[in-house]
């Protein structure tokens, strides 16, 4: 199969899809893999990097996706790359399609086969492929609230860690699934005080065992999210509904009860953002205030610590895409029945049921088009 890999068009977006040893992986095993020139520079991988272990350097997007059968990327495409996907193509990237509905259509009309990191599950039913990020998001969440806490920012000028004499800040986590737990443990290493909020008691439990007094694990109602409110600093968004849009769990009116300069940060932005307040932005302007509260919502926060963001992702994703280089996506799946969960769009049906209910399309079971 030929791979391709493109560099990401996305603002201030450095990662990408595939490091200098993971496209040897694809070589050894037979296949062929084009790279964009400068794709790789943003996580400091160079061009010759690549050259020397046999992938071969192309210079524009276009002749990527012009001659990849499967293309692999971070990010979902933007409308500059809608017109080069081609139709049975495979597109193996993050779609976070129900929080887009112009990119759900145009992969439908191309009849591209588009296989989404964030949906993809193990046998034990998790998200192998979203963890890592997931990962790096939590911990980064808690590094930017504080960060945007300063006054020089905007903030209240609370110091989460406090000093003798002077209350800790605190951090209100809510979520308490992979981004929520390591969000939790860089609070606690950061010195606040910590609630985390989740509607599973079981994992309410999990929580408790793993933390034990240096956290409040709080059950997750409007009700208990507004009385935590009134004494937050930081709020960190971590819901998330696999493949689904987000559910909006602090409205407009809840900022009334939070003090002035204390600082959302919503996790959840690829999937539409759990607080109604939010709207995607970047990290060159990464926050926005809305009734005195600031709002940090970038939509790839891993992109800032792209180094890390790229090995960690590029290990997860490299099982999975060379079963579909290997094998073709129908073999793939009899090897790995996961992966169906991850196939999005196909044949231009829609084939993610919670995409189609969140976008109110038509929702074809993929196992309907084999």
């Amino acid at each position: 199969m030929i791979i391709g890999c493109v560099k990401e068009i996305k603002k201030h977006e450095y990662r990408v899809g595939l490091t200098p040893q993971h496209a040897f992986n694809y070589i050894e095993h037979g296949h062929s893999v084009l790279i964009e020139k400068n794709a790789g520079v943003g996580s400091g991988f160079s061009d010759d990097e690549y050259v020397k272990l046999g992938a071969v350097m192309i210079d524009t997007a276009e002749e990527v996706w012009a001659r990849a059968e499967m293309i692999i990327k971070v990010k979902e495409p933007l409308p500059a790359e809608y017109p080069l996907i081609r139709e049975n193509q495979i597109l193996f990237t993050y779609l976070h399609l129900a929080a887009d509905k112009n990119l759900t259509l145009a992969l439908m009309e191309k009849k591209a086969i588009g296989v989404a990191y964030e949906t993809i599950v193990d046998r034990s039913g998790g998200l192998p492929l979203l963890k890592p990020m997931s990962e790096i998001a939590g911990r980064l969440s808690v590094q930017e609230g504080a960060k945007y806490l300063e006054k020089p920012f905007g903030g209240a000028g609370v110091l989460l860690a406090g000093v003798p004499g002077v209350r800790k800040g605190h951090v209100m986590v809510v979520g308490g699934g992979t981004v929520g737990t390591n969000a939790v443990q860089i609070a606690i290493g950061m010195g606040a005080d910590v609630s985390v909020f989740d509607r599973n008691i079981d994992r309410l439990c999990e929580l408790d065992q793993l933390f034990g007094s240096r956290i409040q694990t709080v059950y997750s109602t409007p009700a208990s999210i507004r009385e935590y409110l009134r004494k937050a600093d930081v709020v960190i968004g971590a819901v998330l509904i696999p493949g689904a849009s987000a559910p909006k769990v602090i409205t407009k009116e809840m900022l009334s009860l939070m003090r002035k300069g204390s600082v959302l940060v919503d996790v959840a932005v690829d999937q539409g953002g759990c607080f109604e307040t939010t709207h995607a932005t970047y990290h060159d302007a990464p926050t926005f205030e809305v009734d005195g509260i600031i709002h940090y919502c970038v939509a790839n926060m891993p992109g800032a610590v792209p180094r890390t963001s790229t090995i960690a992702l590029t290990n997860a994703t490299l099982r999975y895409g060379l079963l579909i280089a290997d094998n073709g996506v129908k073999k793939a799946i009899m090897k790995e029945p996961g992966l169906i969960a991850g196939i999005n769009t196909c044949q231009g049906k829609l084939t993610y049921e919670a995409v189609a209910t969140a976008l109110d399309l038509e929702f074809t079971p993929y196992t309907d088009l084999c």
